[in-house]
């Protein structure tokens, strides 16, 4: 067997996502191997200077430095696009990243965006306050409310940007009507799917234009590695972010993009055994005496429950919030504080999406460098805590999470 001979995919089409998860990828070499191989080269051999020229230009596909393309990221690429019904995908660095990418890719100075006020804390301060220094303005409005989003267009408005749900509080936005009011107006939809993922949420099918990944959450599932991608129309993955990424070089490493590859093969039965045990737990909170409020879209008692349900296949996903009662700022924040350091079991760590489960205090970690005003806009009290549930045994999880909200009254 010739090494140098690829070995072409034939799949037929028609195929289930769970079959696409694990069978999307790029030619095998001609070792066959059954695994996909791990290119962990930063570049490539090329056989003559004429090709490597044409290369170089574009004019003829082959891989050339691994900053513009690689086959273990083209492998994901693929993969993940496939998953979300998209025609293409690009892989980054990490999530945020993907979003620096698709505003570079997108917008000038002078152009505007219509944006959720309930977004993740570095999105907002990206869009808000970074990319505001370079002449973009960004209008943040509620998560839920279409008519804001209706009265925030103007004529400069170039992207409408959602997070469905929204990290923490779960907020669900209407990506069809949203997609109503983008189109006539000639911008474009993107949607964070993070929470959703591909396995509960397609927001292309639903109108979006563009679905952002932080493949560093439930992508990966195990909280290895970083990593993000934009999914889209070929027309905009290669036609408008393929040449600046080539150039602006955040570009996802071979090894990262290998893990998270892997990674796509077991999405389903995680998102689906994860958001099984988060429905336990909501409904656990939700009859705690500590408890004053809980966010998960899988609870009758959530706003946009009915929307949920709709838009992610009548699941929840597998993130919680939760506020503990309290008199004041301050006691919310000691008590949530007192209720994270009392577990044992659970993982203090900021991340989401892992096969363990995680939480953290919004307030001070994902929201921290926001200001005060802004974390209220988003509705990010100093009591609220956010859980990402992960594969244990739910009453273990229960138990843990009893030993800081059985006592937390007592703390002032």
């Amino acid at each position: 067997m010739n090494p140098n001979e690829l070995i072409e995919q034939d799949l037929p089409e028609g195929l289930h996502p769970d079959t696409l998860a694990v069978r999307v990828s790029i030619p095998r070499s001609g070792y066959g191997e059954h695994s996909e191989a791990l290119y962990l080269t930063s570049c490539f051999v090329q056989p003559d200077a004429e090709t490597s020229a044409r290369r170089f230009a574009m004019q003829e596909e082959g891989y050339t430095y691994t900053r513009t393309s690689n086959p273990s990221v083209t492998a994901f690429e693929r993969r993940l696009a496939a998953l979300e019904g998209a025609e293409a995908a690009i892989a980054t660095a990490s999530g945020m990243s993907a979003i620096l990418l698709m505003a570079m890719g997108l917008l000038k100075s002078g152009d505007h965006v219509i944006a959720s006020q309930s977004m993740f804390g570095s999105t907002i301060k990206l869009l808000g306050s970074e990319f505001a220094r370079f002449g973009v303005q960004t209008s943040f409005v509620s998560q839920t409310d279409v008519d804001e989003w209706r009265a925030a267009l103007r004529p400069n408005t170039r992207l409408l940007f959602a997070e469905t749900p929204t990290n923490p509080l779960t907020e669900v936005c209407d990506i069809a009507a949203l997609a109503a009011i983008a189109k006539p107006a000639g911008a474009l939809l993107a949607v964070d799917n993070c929470f959703a993922t591909p396995a509960l949420q397609k927001p292309l099918a639903l109108g979006a234009d563009l679905i952002i990944h932080s493949g560093t959450k439930f992508l990966d599932g195990q909280g290895r590695v970083m990593a993000g991608a934009i999914c889209g129309s070929n027309k905009l993955i290669d036609g408008v972010f393929a040449p600046l990424i080539r150039t602006a070089g955040m570009v996802l490493s071979p090894f990262n993009a290998w893990v998270v590859h892997k990674g796509l093969e077991t999405l389903s039965l995680r998102v689906a055994a994860q958001s099984a045990n988060a429905l336990q737990i909501a409904r656990w909170l939700e009859k705690h005496p500590a408890v004053e409020r809980v966010f998960y879209p899988g609870l009758p008692s959530h706003p946009q429950h009915k929307l949920a349900m709709a838009q992610q296949g009548g699941v929840g996903g597998s993130v919680i919030a939760f506020s503990v009662k309290a008199a004041s700022p301050e006691q919310g924040r000691a008590r949530a504080f007192h209720v994270i350091d009392s577990t044992r079991v659970c993982s203090i760590a900021t991340n989401l999406g892992d096969v363990r489960t995680l939480l953290s205090h919004p307030a001070s970690t994902s929201h921290g460098r926001l200001s005060e005003a802004q974390r209220q806009a988003a509705g990010v009290g100093q009591g609220l805590v956010r859980l990402s549930i992960g594969l244990e045994h739910v009453p273990d999880i229960l138990r843990d999470l009893s030993h800081g909200l059985d006592s937390c009254g007592r703390i002032d």
